[in-house]
């Protein structure tokens, strides 16, 4: 199970990694990389894009960071509980813009955060 928790985790900071990008990327820039999955960025300030992006990181860094250092191990299930929050605001923004097409991955993540936060938080979590 472990084995499965860092898979998911690193695969979830992985992609949050790369949607980290929206903290230097301009939006003009972004609205045009990736088609229909990059459109919901013209609802958005510069401002808020880099928030999000921001966001992105922290989780990023939350879900390895403290596990690989075994300093405040906890951190690890809260940023996966911020991660799926985060995710829950896409799949209700797509959902909004009538994106059903680009919902799947969304909700791909969704399902890893709430993975790694349960595997995390579980009985078991903290004793190695």
């Amino acid at each position: 199970m472990n084995v499965a928790l860092w898979i998911a985790a690193g695969l979830l900071a992985a992609a949050l990694l790369g949607g980290s990008a929206k903290t230097v990327v301009p939006k003009e820039r972004m609205a045009g990389l990736a088609g229909d999955w990059s459109e919901w960025v013209e609802d958005f300030s510069p401002g808020a894009l880099r928030a999000i992006g921001v966001v992105e990181l922290l989780g990023a860094v939350g879900l390895i960071l403290p596990a690989v250092v075994g300093i405040a191990p906890v951190l690890v299930p809260l940023a996966a509980s911020g991660a799926a929050l985060l995710f829950v605001g896409a799949v209700v923004m797509r959902l909004r813009r009538g994106e059903r097409k680009t919902i799947v991955g969304d909700l791909a993540y969704l399902a890893l955060a709430v993975f790694v936060a349960w595997g995390r938080f579980g009985p078991e979590a903290f004793t190695g």
